[in-house]
């Protein structure tokens, strides 16, 4: 009788983008969690690559990496973990992690527009 041997889950063959993103971003994991809207250890595992992203992961991942490429030209990349967590007037005291926790990411794209344009909002 032969043994079953129990199969190991099969790690992805490339890494997502997501890891190579937060890092980039120089954000903690719970910050970048509450960013895309998955939990901490969703993205630990996505991260570990042993776990694949599902659509609705993929479509936040990829609006997150346009929003950092927005936030570039108008924040530097090292000052992004702070600038998410300081309250802003421009976002009537909230802080712009609030902002995309409810789903107002337009506000964030409007303020870089104007900051980018040189108009005063």
């Amino acid at each position: 009788m032969a043994t079953k041997v129990a199969k190991r889950p099969k790690k992805m063959t490339s890494l997502p983008k997501i890891r190579t993103l937060r890092e980039a971003m120089h954000l903690p994991r719970r910050t970048f969690s509450r960013l895309i809207g998955f939990s901490e250890r969703a993205v630990a595992e996505w991260e570990s690559g042993n776990q694949a992203l599902n659509e609705l992961a993929e479509r936040r991942l990829h609006e997150l990496e346009r929003l950092q490429h927005g936030l570039e030209s108008v924040v530097k990349l090292e000052a992004i973990p702070t600038w998410f967590n300081t309250p802003n007037q421009a976002f009537d005291g909230l802080k712009p992690l609030e902002v995309v926790e409810r789903g107002e990411t337009d506000r964030l794209w409007r303020m870089i527009y104007f900051i980018e344009s040189g108009v005063a909002s």
